[in-house]
């Protein structure tokens, strides 16, 4: 009997060992190692290395093998914790998919081993194809928007464990299915791509909910759903013809990063050795935050005090900044955005704080992607209100430092703050309209202008209604303003129903409201319109007949550009190409006007017949026209 015993309970581990055998002859056994990342790859890229970074109990005492046609080990490094060793594989072109195992043979015999999957790709590299002046951008903070599925709200392993909707730094519960679930609501809008805000782990004590402090860049965080239901987002979207756009951070980490128990090195991350010696006793205040002097990146006379204080200072006392100088951690960075373009098959990268990570890393970040993915898009965020820094890290740029960033897209927060003050300010000889006229002007600078991101407001600023002192007719005017721009738009969430935060302008936590109907008892539901004023509702329709409109127009999508120089509280802008001209008038007179038609004869619209795209009204262009009431108005040629 006990021999029966001995042999079941052999019979059942050698199950055990080998429950992950497919037909694959050189898999054998997978002892689960704590960490392998990338935790798999795919064949047939044209960068043929990949760079492991493996995480187990004194793995750097041991030594690595594989035996699998077309992946050799190049070369192995160990770390300064033996708790590490980095490998670098070479895939040959000829490479199969399938699975095989890495042995690591210790000098006392003893073994462990990690079964590693190569993928085919799903889709080849030109394929994927990024977002472009064709797309309208929907931002959504996930937590705020829909709660799709309750039980995932809390995660009692997890540091933040309460869920409290009454507290805005609180976690409110959304997540990705409630995203999903609405999809048809933002593609009925107009919007052609989605940004959510991060939605990979954020393992903080507090304030997790925003995304930006990941924890695990391999891991979607839980409350946030799984990477199955991350898959399905990208895939309900792409049936629809539309796009995910992935929110990522290669300049920081959250301080609870696994990491910064076991350092790999000692240059991991910034200021890492004054870390190292005040961890046990942490003072937040102490803690050597950036200086924010993003400008250091261009100029000629910066001090290398004042550059590295930018780029090597930790974002918030409680974000690490991470050292892109490490070739170990580039390779990490990189690979990583690969893996979930692969993963996910994304429409597009947004990477976040873009100025202050190591500038020739990011270069090769952006270098290393489009390499790989022709087509594919990267807007960067650089928040200033100076064109020439904007234009500085667009691709193509004519730098004086020679500096070339491969990045296709940046995001106009100068255009955005000219669009702000031309509604709020008085109507002068240099105020009001004409800091959209002279804003635009600025595009000379830039590259490709059709590239750059144009946003009313984003989760980092005051709501655009907000800004416009609660004039409805005023955001009207700036957002279709946007919308006709030679440009990428983005509109955060709620806007179409004028989310504020007139309470307390500028709170991160109020600005990040929650979305009226995405949480089951909500009395109003903005997805379906019940409890909705007649001002919310109206302004939902304008919007969706403004992106509708967008969505079908090659002349704002592709067209000439052509501006008059504001006049009598007048400003008209013209977008051309074959037989499509869009005219976009924005009037802020509150009596009647009567503008002389002559003015704009270059443009060739004399006695044509144009139509009212959000009255349906047909309009004689001729000698004159009248302008009867504040506001936008949006004529085409084309109907």
């Amino acid at each position: 009997m006990r021999k029966l015993i001995l042999l079941l309970l052999i019979f059942m581990g050698f199950a055990y060992e080998n429950a992950d055998i497919t037909s694959n002859k050189n898999q054998v056994s997978n002892t689960y190692l704590e960490r392998v990342e990338p935790p798999n790859w795919w064949i047939d890229f044209k960068d043929t290395s990949l760079q492991l970074l493996v995480k187990e109990n004194n793995i750097g005492a041991s030594k690595p093998s594989i035996s699998y046609k077309g992946v050799r080990i190049e070369k192995v490094h160990s770390a300064k914790s033996n708790n590490y060793l980095f490998i670098d594989l070479v895939i040959d072109k000829n490479t199969k998919s399938g699975k095989f195992d890495i042995l690591f043979s210790f000098e006392d015999g003893k073994t462990k081993t990690h079964t590693y999957e190569l993928k085919d790709r799903q889709k080849s590299p030109e394929k994927y194809v990024g977002f472009n002046s064709s797309d309208a951008i929907y931002l959504i903070t996930p937590d705020r928007f829909s709660n799709g599925i309750e039980s995932n709200d809390i995660n009692q392993n997890l540091n933040e464990k309460t869920i409290n909707r009454k507290d805005n730094y609180a976690r409110h519960g959304g997540d990705i299915k409630g995203i999903t679930n609405n999809i048809n609501y933002i593609a009925d809008l107009g919007f052609t791509t989605v940004w959510p805000c991060p939605v990979l782990t954020n393992d903080m004590f507090s304030g997790s909910y925003h995304g930006y402090a990941i924890t695990d860049f391999y891991e979607v965080d839980s409350r946030f759903g799984t990477l199955s239901e991350y898959k399905e987002l990208a895939n309900e979207l792409d049936k629809k013809g539309m796009k995910l756009i992935m929110d990522q951070v290669a300049n920081h980490c959250g301080i609870e990063h696994w990491w910064m128990k076991d350092f790999p090195f000692e240059d991991w991350v910034n200021n890492q050795k004054y870390y190292e010696e005040n961890k046990e006793n942490w003072n937040h205040k102490t803690v050597k935050v950036s200086n924010h002097r993003r400008t250091t990146n261009q100029d000629s006379y910066a001090s290398k005090s004042d550059r590295n204080g930018n780029n090597e200072g930790w974002f918030v006392d409680t974000m690490p900044d991470l050292n892109q100088r490490n070739p170990f951690m580039a390779n990490y960075i990189i690979q990583n955005s690969i893996w979930w373009i692969e993963t996910l098959g994304l429409g597009g990268i947004r990477q976040d704080t873009y100025p202050y990570s190591d500038k020739q890393f990011m270069s090769n970040w952006a270098g290393a992607i489009m390499n790989e993915y022709p087509n594919f898009s990267i807007v960067g965020e650089e928040w200033s209100y100076n064109p020439l820094l904007i234009g500085y890290w667009q691709k193509g740029a004519k730098n004086k430092d020679g500096y070339e960033s491969n990045l296709r897209s940046t995001m106009d927060f100068a255009m955005q703050n000219n669009i702000i003050s031309a509604f709020n300010e008085n109507e002068t000889w240099d105020t009001g309209l004409v800091k959209i006229y002279e804003g635009l002007a600025n595009d000379f600078h830039y590259v490709t202008p059709k590239d750059i991101l144009i946003f009313g407001d984003n989760h980092d600023m005051s709501r655009i209604f907000t800004q416009l002192k609660g004039d409805i007719i005023n955001t009207k005017m700036a957002l279709s303003y946007l919308l006709m721009l030679p440009r990428i738009p983005q509109i955060y969430y709620g806007t179409e129903i004028l989310m504020n935060d007139f309470e307390k302008p500028g709170d991160h936590g109020l600005i990040r409201t929650d979305f009226p109907g995405g949480w089951n008892g909500d009395i109003v539901n903005a997805f379906t319109g019940v409890g909705l004023t007649d001002a919310q509702k109206d302004m939902q329709l304008f919007i969706k007949k403004v992106l509708n409109f967008r969505r079908k127009s090659e002349a704002i999508h592709e067209g000439e550009t052509l501006h008059f120089a504001p006049e009598n509280g007048t400003y008209f802008l013209f977008r051309s190409k074959n037989d499509e001209t869009i005219v976009h008038i924005i009037n802020k007179n509150d009596k009647p006007i009567s503008i002389d038609l002559n003015r704009f004869k270059e443009v060739g619209l004399q006695g044509k017949t144009l139509k009212n795209i959000l009255t349906d009204e047909k309009i004689l262009w001729n000698k004159t026209l009248e302008l009867s009431k504040k506001g936008s108005i949006i004529l085409t040629t084309k109907f």
